[in-house]
């Protein structure tokens, strides 16, 4: 896991849901308050996932939260050809996240760690924090 990008550098954060979101099934360590914590922050936040974009958008939409996308992790390279970002995050739970993250360019963090995880996004939203 790398430091986060210097301010002024936009960061886009793809975000599995089932393993890896506090709504997904089975529950992941990412909640809903981080997600609008990056969003707050000017992240640009969205969803890769096994699911359905008519099922993203549902849960997204039942959580009151607005992503920037949603659709299937194995096109995160459209992702890319749509949003100009200094760096591509790609967080997940399984060795599919991380194939697809690493195939089209994206970083991967995994939820195996949950503390870490929480650690790296709450960094990418605030580049000033430090659990430490």
């Amino acid at each position: 896991m790398s430091d986060p990008a210097p301010a002024g550098r936009e960061i886009l954060v793809s975000l599995d849901i089932d393993g890896t979101m506090e709504f997904g099934e089975p529950p992941g360590p990412v909640t809903v308050a981080i997600v609008r914590r990056l969003l707050a922050a000017g992240v640009v936040v969205g969803s890769a996932s096994d699911r359905t974009r008519g099922d993203q958008e549902d849960c997204w939409r039942a959580c009151g939260v607005g992503v920037a996308f949603v659709g299937g992790k194995h096109h995160l390279d459209d992702v890319r050809a749509r949003f100009a970002a200094a760096r591509y995050v790609h967080v997940g739970d399984t060795y599919v996240d991380e194939h697809y993250a690493g195939l089209h360019g994206f970083e991967f963090v995994s939820v195996d760690d949950p503390v870490a995880v929480v650690e790296v996004l709450t960094a990418l939203a605030d580049p000033g924090f430090s659990a430490r």
